[in-house]
């Protein structure tokens, strides 16, 4: 093939690293192929000092490599996947992943200090309203701000002394090589991870069937069922950044598990659970357990955070 493949990307360190990851693989499975890499700036990338609740933009970080995908600019567009949002624009569909690295959170802390060691003298930094909620529910008095800006900003604004603490998703850490920074990797039990978090997303045109057998080729079966199944779940709840909600799944053999919660902002109620079954019923089982959270009041939540949002505009 003569064609150059070109995934679009957005310009941080993070987006670039899973963009010229993708680009190995494909590179790896099609050894002849021509590939290119183009950044692509987004409105995410250019809001850096308003919380990211308080944008509530869906397509924040991929609008802008979406429309690329559309018009023809670029064949596939490489995302965190817990940033794509659940419904994409018509004639583009989540083609496939990349094997799923650390799912969990990772606590960053100017001194080494553990989660349990920290206490409601400390600053801690987050960005997502869904880890706000859950530290709060470890402990009420935990004093949390936002925080916005790439890896390496955060940690720079950490040690100039902003915040004694921050919660990062861990695989981003452990991509850019920042591991020694890394305190402890949050069990589930404490902190639930964002949707997807810790998968490499490539989004594609539907009918494009010459890229088709490329994301194919590069496309982890395993990872790609945990993603449709958890963003069943996602947006059967009608879920995003400015609601706290998450979850994980679990593979054994046949057998599969995800477990879930949304919550108030301010953790004042919370609903938690998991459901299990046959993994070929994985997107049916993460619906059926998001219908049960409406059934507990998942709804109120939604409707409350919404109103609470419309009355900010």
């Amino acid at each position: 093939m003569n064609k150059t493949i070109k995934i679009g990307t957005r310009g941080s360190k993070l987006a670039l690293y899973q963009a010229n990851r993708l680009k190995s693989e494909l590179l790896e499975q099609f050894p002849d192929a021509k590939i290119e890499v183009i950044i692509i700036k987004t409105k995410g990338d250019k809001i850096l000092d308003v919380a990211l609740s308080k944008i509530g933009d869906k397509g924040l970080f991929t609008k802008e490599i979406e429309n690329a995908l559309l018009d023809g600019t670029v064949d596939m567009a490489v995302h965190s996947l817990k940033d794509l949002p659940t419904v994409l624009p018509e004639g583009l569909i989540l083609g496939g992943v990349l094997e799923r690295g650390e799912f969990r959170d990772a606590l960053v802390s100017i001194d080494g200090r553990k989660l349990a060691e920290l206490t409601n003298k400390d600053i801690i930094a987050t960005s997502s309203l869904r880890r706000k909620a859950q530290l709060l529910k470890i402990n009420p008095e935990f004093n949390i701000i936002d925080i916005r800006g790439n890896v390496n900003t955060r940690i720079d604004k950490m040690k100039s002394g902003y915040c004694t603490a921050m919660i990062m998703a861990a695989a981003g850490l452990q991509r850019l090589g920042f591991d020694e920074y890394i305190s402890e990797i949050l069990d589930v039990k404490l902190v639930i991870p964002a949707t997807s978090q810790g998968i490499i997303a490539i989004e594609t045109r539907e009918n494009d069937e010459v890229i088709k057998p490329f994301i194919e080729g590069v496309n982890h079966q395993q990872s790609y069922l945990a993603a449709l199944a958890e963003r069943k779940f996602l947006n059967t709840l009608e879920g995003g950044c400015q609601i706290p909600v998450g979850c994980f799944t679990e593979f054994e053999e046949d057998n599969f598990k995800i477990t879930g919660f949304i919550s108030m902002p301010d953790s004042s109620k919370l609903i938690e659970g998991s459901l299990s079954g046959k993994k070929e019923d994985a997107e049916q089982i993460a619906k059926k357990l998001a219908l049960s959270f409406y059934d507990q009041g998942a709804f109120k939540i939604v409707e409350f955070i919404r109103e609470l949002g419309d009355d900010k505009k």
